[in-house]
């Protein structure tokens, strides 16, 4: 039998909508869960009041479905940067990452924070990528407990060289894992940022896939699945033997064709894509 496939979203797709809207048209397409890039909710998130805060997480629960996480945590208003030279800038930049550990935390129990943010990551200031990721990683190791406190769970997402010069493969974000080990920093799989695995995907899925704890489908090229070739039967076959239990959330970054027609096309597409693989 194919696994269960716990369907989560990304919402910034819904962004010009109220949130409730984001809620109901998830759940109408059959969703369980939503991942919420923190500048949907408004213009510096940290501003959001905490009675604000249960707002939106009572509008999640009262929709039916279940917060998952937050992504592109670093967009905002405030210029923020984890690696740079400047320690005071780097800093702050970490006491944002820990403020929102609690803006997750208050959104619902047990959510992860996926860390892409290249811009914002990149090595700068004259330092090699090499000192750059000592200072990711310190970073990091600075405010894991304070996740472990809250509960919340922070993701080391390996992004391509095209796109960030720190941390490049799932190897990368392993060991960056390994060093801090705590259970508050794993990492997670992204379809579209493994261009530079050597391996293919079930090899390296299977290979970290104790500390992978989310899942995001898209396209290669960006787009939401099934509108390129990319292998997501294989997938789901590998996160079924491997008895995945996480979020498979849809992280779409084109939004020309429509957030209704994203959203409804993208979990029939890959419902279907499973099937086909256990048919098989």
């Amino acid at each position: 039998m194919p696994i269960h496939i716990r369907h989560a979203m990304c919402n910034e797709a819904f962004e010009k909508r109220p949130f409730v809207e984001h809620c109901r048209i998830m759940k109408a397409c059959g969703y369980e869960g939503i991942e919420i890039a923190p500048f949907t909710l408004a213009a510096d998130p940290l501003d959001i009041s905490a009675a604000k805060r249960k707002d939106y997480a009572d509008i999640i629960q009262s929709e039916g479905l279940t917060f998952a996480g937050l992504h592109w945590l670093l967009v905002g208003p405030k210029p923020v940067h984890v690696t740079t030279p400047d320690k005071a800038f780097r800093d702050a930049s970490w006491l944002h990452v820990r403020n929102l550990v609690d803006l997750c935390a208050d959104l619902g129990p047990n959510g992860v924070m996926v860390f892409g943010s290249p811009k914002q990551r990149n090595s700068t200031g004259g330092l090699t990528p090499g000192e750059a990721t000592r200072n990711y990683i310190d970073g990091l190791a600075s405010i894991a407990k304070h996740a472990e406190e809250r509960g919340a769970t922070i993701l080391v997402e390996a992004l391509p060289k095209s796109q960030s010069d720190v941390i490049n493969t799932l190897a990368d974000a392993a060991e960056v894992v390994a060093e801090i080990n705590s259970p508050a920093v794993k990492t997670m799989f992204d379809t579209h940022n493994s261009e530079d695995e050597t391996e293919t995907q079930d090899v390296v899925i299977e290979k970290y896939f104790d500390i992978i704890k989310h899942v995001h489908v898209n396209e290669m090229n960006g787009h939401h699945p099934g509108t390129a070739d990319y292998d997501f039967q294989t997938l789901l076959r590998t996160l079924d033997k491997l008895n995945y239990q996480g979020w498979v959330s849809l992280e779409a970054f084109n939004f020309d064709y429509g957030d209704w027609n994203i959203a409804r096309d993208s979990i029939q597409y890959l419902n279907a894509q499973a099937a086909e693989a256990f048919s098989k």
